[in-house]
C-alpha cells in the first residue's frame, strides 16, 4: 500500500480556523504539487480530504474527485488518519490532504514507530510504501518533498 501525505498548502490568517482560505502564495504552492504529483500518483488512488478549506483548496488543485473525511479535520490524530486511509492493509494508494500537527505526528509513528511530532512544511508531500521482504513487512519512506524544492 502506498500512503501519501499531502499538508494544506499556506493558508490565511483569521478565524473561524475550518474557514481559512490559501493564499495566493498558497495556491501557486498547491497548483506546483499537484502539476508534480499528477503524473506520479498511482492509478485509483483515494483521495481524502480534511473539511477545513484550506485543505479543499489544496486537493482541488489536483482533482475535484476526492472524498472529504471529517476524521482528517484539525483535530484528527495520527490513529484516525491510519484507520480512515485502511493503512497499510487496504491496498493501492491514498493520498491524505491535512493538517500539523497530526501529519508529522504520523510520519514520526510510521518511520520510528514513537509519537514525536516531525515538522512538515505547508504544501509538502510525504510518501511512505507498505512492502513485505523475507516474510517481514516495512515502511519504506519513498519522498519528502515540498513546494519550494519543484
Amino acid at each position: 500500500m502506498e500512503l501519501i501525505l499531502w499538508r494544506h498548502a499556506e493558508a490565511a490568517d483569521g478565524t473561524p480556523d475550518d474557514a481559512r482560505p490559501l493564499t495566493e502564495k498558497g495556491r501557486r504552492q498547491a497548483e506546483r504539487m499537484a502539476h508534480y504529483l499528477s503524473d506520479r500518483l498511482p492509478p485509483n488512488t483515494r483521495i481524502l480530504v480534511s473539511p477545513a478549506l484550506r485543505a479543499q483548496q489544496t486537493a482541488a488543485a489536483l482533482s475535484t474527485h476526492f472524498i472529504t473525511a471529517p476524521n482528517l479535520g484539525t483535530h484528527a490524530t495520527p490513529q484516525t488518519a491510519i484507520a480512515t486511509a485502511g493503512w497499510p492493509m487496504a491496498g493501492g494508494a491514498a493520498l491524505l490532504v491535512g493538517h500539523q500537527p497530526w501529519m508529522g505526528e504520523l510520519a514520526c509513528q510510521l518511520m520510528l514507530g514513537s509519537g514525536d511530532i516531525w515538522s512538515i512544511k505547508k504544501g509538502a508531500v510525504w510518501w511512505f510504501s507498505r512492502r513485505e521482504r523475507e516474510g517481514d513487512y516495512q515502511t519504506v519512506l519513498r519522498l519528502v518533498l515540498a513546494p519550494d524544492q519543484l
